[in-house]
């Protein structure tokens, strides 16, 4: 080494040697010198402990407020929404983590690795947290008082924690958070319209019947008791709900709007492979996904029901399915080879290609004078057919009715005798095998098995089979 680097190197040897000498720490400069390690350095070493444990406390409890939590950009939303609801003097650990955690030091180590993930840019841009009927329910906040009595919710209705808590509901146990969304950014634990109406009228109006679950003026709200004036008419509920027991939709007849569907097409929102839609009509599987394990709104993937009653005078719009019932649901479900029982699906050919009904049915039953005032329907043609495939199809109609009177026939004599069986009651194989083999060949016969012929084979055949095998069953 020649000079100049060791007059390079001389001074900050110095200033790291004046420095360790400060701090009560010799270091030896020659191989007969010795370590030197004076008291003021044990003094410095647990001043920086002192330091470091302050310090270390003060993250830990700093990562564990709410402040903290909107450090984080992607968390603002949730803050913003914490911050204006009545949970604000709650800090976030206290529901996000069950009370038997929450004080742990596993709540600490959690806490930083949210940190680690939110420094490292490893954390999801949808964030969502759990919060467990415990931290809810424990001593100090709502406890067990939420099971006792009711409380009122918007426009006047009544609610009772006790039932949707306890009871099973669309054979489901509820939650706290089932109903206070704890993702509804803007609404922080707060509970929407919508997820009621979802819960209470999906699939409750068919026709004239509107069964919405806990009921109308039973559970849910009472009628006006005062005199109610419309128009120039005065009019009290109570003479016709509460003496003559006249149902809400007899009058509200758009009280309902929406049927709170998930439509398969939402699901692209999210998923751009079709495989991962292959299980769309397991509901229990598609639930525990969405719900239990992603925490995903209800609203999400369901369309949105409304509940509102109009007072206005406007014409009344009337909607056909109030007189007429689920109509051609059967042909529809034979077109598409479903609905039986115990036949393995076999959609139509002509489904598979989209033709539509009026392909076939273009024939016009009513003439113009009737028509006028009754409206038209359409029976199928033979024409329908030829127009499509050409004269080698002329007759196939025929044949289409006469196959299906064959196998008609073919499966009556046993139906009928297991009709009988099956109007007996009781239970047992036999009785349910009886019961299948009615219902499908009803299904066939109510539904013009002309619509998938193949189809309708089959289940006729299976309806011979199984009444077969009950009458059988029951001799034993």
């Amino acid at each position: 080494m020649d000079e100049r680097e060791q007059g390079a190197e001389t001074p900050g040897k110095h200033r790291k040697e004046g420095l360790l000498e400060k701090i009560g720490m010799h270091v030896p400069e020659g191989k007969h010198d010795r370590l030197h390690i004076q008291p003021r350095f044990f003094k410095f070493v647990g001043f920086l402990g002192v330091l470091f444990l302050i310090f270390s406390v003060g993250m830990f409890e700093f990562s564990t407020s709410p402040y903290f939590c909107a450090s984080c950009h992607i968390m603002k939303p949730y803050y913003q929404a914490w911050k204006t609801s009545r949970h604000n003097h709650v800090p976030c650990v206290d529901c996000h983590y069950p009370p038997d955690v929450r004080d742990k030091m596993i709540l600490k180590f959690q806490a930083l690795s949210q940190v680690v993930k939110y420094v490292t840019r490893t954390y999801s841009s949808k964030p969502y947290a759990e919060i467990s009927d415990e931290s809810c329910l424990r001593k100090g906040c709502h406890e067990t008082r939420l099971l006792q009595g009711t409380v009122t919710f918007k426009r006047g209705i009544k609610f009772d924690h006790k039932p949707h808590l306890t009871d099973m509901k669309r054979g489901k146990k509820l939650r706290c958070t089932s109903c206070h969304s704890q993702i509804v950014v803007g609404n922080h634990m707060e509970v929407t319209e919508s997820t009621c109406f979802l819960c209470h009228f999906r699939g409750a109006v068919m026709g004239r019947e509107m069964n919405p679950i806990g009921g109308c003026g039973d559970k849910c709200h009472k009628a006006p008791e005062k005199d109610i004036k419309f128009g120039t008419i005065t009019f009290n509920h109570k003479d016709f709900v509460g003496s003559r027991h006249v149902a809400c939709q007899n009058c509200h007849l758009d009280s309902i709007q929406g049927s709170g569907e998930a439509k398969k097409e939402r699901c692209f929102q999210c998923h751009n492979d079709e495989k991962r839609l292959s299980r769309f009509t397991d509901i229990d599987f598609m639930h525990k996904q969405h719900v239990t394990d992603k925490k995903v709104d209800c609203m999400h993937c369901h369309e949105a029901i409304k509940h509102a009653v109009k007072t206005s005078m406007e014409p009344l719009h009337f909607d056909c399915n109030v007189c007429h019932e689920r109509k051609h649901n059967i042909q529809k479900q034979i077109y598409q080879g479903i609905g039986a029982r115990g036949v393995p699906n076999r959609p139509s050919p002509m489904f598979t290609t989209n033709v539509d009904c009026p392909a076939c049915h273009y024939v016009r039953k009513m003439g113009p004078e009737a028509a006028r005032f009754l409206g038209q329907t359409f029976r199928a043609g033979e024409d329908g057919c030829i127009q499509c495939h050409g004269e080698d199809f002329r007759g196939i109609l025929d044949e289409w009715h006469k196959t299906l009177q064959d196998a008609v026939a073919d499966a009556k004599p046993a139906v009928d005798k297991a009709r009988i069986l099956a109007r007996a009651g009781g239970g047992g194989k036999a009785v349910q095998l009886a019961k299948d083999a009615e219902y499908n060949f009803l299904l066939i016969q109510y539904g013009h098995g002309v619509h998938n012929v193949e189809y309708a084979v089959d289940v006729l055949a299976k309806a011979k089979a199984d009444a077969e095998a009950a009458l059988a069953a029951s001799e034993k």
